[in-house]
């Protein structure tokens, strides 16, 4: 499926709002002192709220420190991840997060910990896929959102009924639309400069993890157009003999294979 720009908006807004509350379970709310963890706690969390996040961050590593071992020290870890996510320290966010995943299996939390290290990536895979025509396609790496799938992954086998996985359901289904988009721009670039070969191997693999994807239709036809220029052309065959069967209709010119015409690129 295909999701707007829209879409994509709110619904990490909504996951802010998620991981926001994610963990308020853990704490009382009884009377404290200044020096107190769950004073501390309290602080560091309007910090939050109010956008300040490297107060906010330090307040949850004195939590952390004075708590540990108990399940405010485990809340204020999770939240520590969060907040160095949101200042933009990626790689500390996952680093914290992946630290709490190790060190409290049995966790009530713990499917929010693989929420959030989802999150943390699939946030940064939607920052690839939007620089997508300012960027050389072979450049980019595409590690974050696989990282972010199997976390998501991971949330819904474990936790089917988690308050988190109707949510992690829905990104993966974009990030396996995302991933066989790539597959495909990475096939075409190969085939806009003749490296036929490359081009339909790159689509093959397109075909072969992403059946379901939509890409998949485009991918099969650059199969076949790359077969052709191959000289194979009972691959090439193959190819357009499937493209037909799974997509009757589809938006690729018929017989197109080994035909002059205008690149199929260039129709949009």
């Amino acid at each position: 499926m295909t999701f707007s720009n829209a879409w994509r908006r709110m619904a990490l807004c909504a996951a802010a709002t998620v991981v926001l509350a994610g963990c308020a379970s853990f704490s009382n709310d009884s009377k404290v002192d200044a020096n107190d963890p769950d004073k501390l706690y309290a602080e560091a969390m309007d910090e939050l709220a109010n956008g300040s996040f490297d107060r906010a961050i330090k307040g949850f590593e004195r939590v952390e420190a004075r708590a540990t071992g108990t399940l405010l020290g485990q809340q204020a870890m999770l939240q520590l991840a969060y907040a160095q996510w949101r200042s933009g320290e990626r790689v500390l966010a996952l680093a914290t997060a992946d630290r709490f995943l190790k060190l409290h299996p049995s966790s009530p939390a713990y499917d929010y910990a693989l929420y959030l290290r989802g999150l943390i990536n699939f946030n940064d895979n939607l920052g690839i896929f939007g620089a997508l025509s300012r960027q050389n396609i072979t450049e980019r790496d595409q590690r974050a959102s696989r990282d972010a799938y199997q976390s998501f992954r991971q949330l819904v086998d474990q936790f089917p009924t988690s308050r988190y996985a109707p949510d992690a359901r829905i990104r993966m289904d974009y990030i396996v639309n995302s991933l066989a988009d790539y597959e495909v721009h990475v096939a075409r670039y190969y085939y806009r400069r003749g490296a036929y070969l490359a081009a339909a191997n790159r689509a093959k693999q397109a075909v072969t993890e992403f059946e379901q994807a939509p890409a998949a239709e485009e991918a099969l036809f650059i199969m076949a157009q790359s077969y052709d220029r191959l000289g194979l052309d009972e691959l090439r065959d193959g190819a357009d003999k499937v493209l037909r069967k799974n997509f009757p209709k589809s938006r690729y010119p018929a017989g197109g294979v080994g035909q002059d015409q205008k690149p199929w690129w260039q129709i949009w």
